[in-house]
């Protein structure tokens, strides 16, 4: 098995907007040990995290955070470790338009 450590995804989304920030390729496993959101406004903003299995439409248990705040021109860094298989989904959702996403780890390949 090979590991490769690297960025797993990186996004600034538009507003409002959910959007997929990492999808696991196939025949691949991925450990996503940190995640950081970033707001690059001067005015609080609210971010949204969720997992989904299999790419499955987002519902209210796949929900990491839920319009949690991230004060202004401050980052959030969150330490995960979470494991995810082939055709997971994570995706993200913002406030406004001035929040970065970027998430951090492993991939594991046969």
């Amino acid at each position: 098995m090979a590991t490769a450590y690297k960025i797993l995804g990186q996004s600034a989304p538009s507003a409002t907007t959910e959007t997929d920030l990492y999808t696991v390729p196939a025949a691949t496993e991925a450990v996503i040990s940190s995640l950081i959101v970033c707001n690059r406004s001067a005015s609080d903003a609210t971010y949204r995290i969720s997992v989904a299995a299999d790419g499955a439409t987002t519902a209210n248990a796949q929900y990491l955070a839920y319009d949690v705040t991230v004060g202004a021109s401050d980052s959030t860094t969150l330490t995960l470790g979470i494991t995810i298989n082939a055709t997971d989904v994570v995706r993200v959702y913002a406030s406004t338009a001035d929040l970065t996403f970027s998430a951090f780890g492993s991939e594991i390949t046969a």
